[in-house]
């Protein structure tokens, strides 16, 4: 057997055994007690802009795509996942300080006028999470509206 034959054939079994080590999925529950909705209210348009274009990486609930069952993609989203959580996450806004949840809408806004959210790995597998114009200023609308808010209830 040729040597290209032999690290063809480890490679493929590489391929085969990393397929057993998944991480674990982030399936919890999106609009739960400690939700933003808990803190700010939130309208319609903007509910649907935060779940199409947000919720996979900044709540407690992804929507897989298939690719994400093959590892080292699998991996890949995974800590894009788990980083955009650590971020920021909607399904626990309530626990964030006032000042927190202040300085995280503030960023939100400053990402989404920036065009640095979501992220264009993100946008260029899922075209109905891009932002048009109109969504960015209803979004960056209800962001001053809903800090207000927050900054009231100090």
């Amino acid at each position: 057997m040729t040597l290209t034959k032999k690290l063809i054939i480890i490679f493929l079994i590489f391929l085969v055994t990393i397929q057993f080590f998944r991480p674990t999925k982030n399936l919890g529950v999106t609009e739960g007690p400690n939700h933003i909705s808990a803190v700010v209210a939130i309208p319609e348009n903007i509910s649907l802009i935060l779940k199409t274009s947000c919720y996979d990486c900044h709540s407690n609930n992804t929507n897989y795509p298939w690719y994400s069952e093959i590892m080292p993609l699998g991996w890949w989203l995974n800590h894009h996942v788990q980083e955009g959580k650590a971020e920021l996450n909607f399904s626990e806004f309530k626990l964030y300080s006032p000042k927190k949840q202040d300085r995280k809408l503030e960023e939100t806004k400053e990402e989404v006028e920036g065009r640095e959210m979501p992220l264009e790995s993100f946008t260029k597998i899922h075209k109905n999470a891009v932002l048009s114009e109109d969504q960015i200023k209803a979004l960056s609308g209800w962001v001053d509206n809903s800090r207000k808010k927050i900054l009231l209830s100090k």
